[in-house]
């Protein structure tokens, strides 16, 4: 599991526009990695768009934004290309990446308890460490809090 502070391993997943997503080829970049539960739907919707909304003051800040669920690369590609995503997003359909950042959960749902992500969102900073992260997150005025935290990491 990732330790606040501490080195994130490498990791490769699959990522839309045909290109695998690599955690080593973005050193040199501050990176925001989000976890949300499921496309295209309200929430993850909202905040993807969040996300979009700022993704060129992000860009500014020598900053990239990736979204990671579980669903599969095409359904990834039909909520990007909908949403008019800037930014890849990344699919862990095993799990794999979800566990390394221990996003997996039971959580409740019209009353049964189900394994799905919680809504999370990590920075990672240039030399690959991890600086900040968001367990639990309400979709309102996160990417705000996300945007101000990467721009105070400028003057470090």
């Amino acid at each position: 599991m990732v330790k606040l502070d501490h080195a994130v391993d490498n990791f490769v997943l699959p990522a839309t526009g045909g290109s695998d997503f690599s955690l080593a080829g973005y050193l040199g970049k501050t990176i925001v990695i989000y976890f949300y539960p499921k496309d295209d739907t309200p929430g993850c919707t909202t905040e993807g768009q969040d996300f979009r909304d700022h993704y060129l003051a992000f860009s500014e800040k020598n900053c990239i934004i990736v979204g990671v669920s579980r669903d599969s690369l095409d359904s990834h590609e039909k909520f990007k290309e909908k949403m008019q995503f800037p930014f890849d997003l990344l699919s862990d359909t095993d799990e794999k990446v979800c566990n390394l950042f221990d996003v997996m959960k039971l959580k409740n749902m019209y009353g049964k308890q189900v394994r799905g992500i919680e809504r999370s969102t990590f920075v990672i900073d240039e030399q690959g460490i991890l600086r900040k992260e968001w367990r639990g997150v309400k979709v309102p005025g996160h990417v705000q809090e996300v945007l101000e935290f990467v721009s105070t990491m400028d003057s470090e």
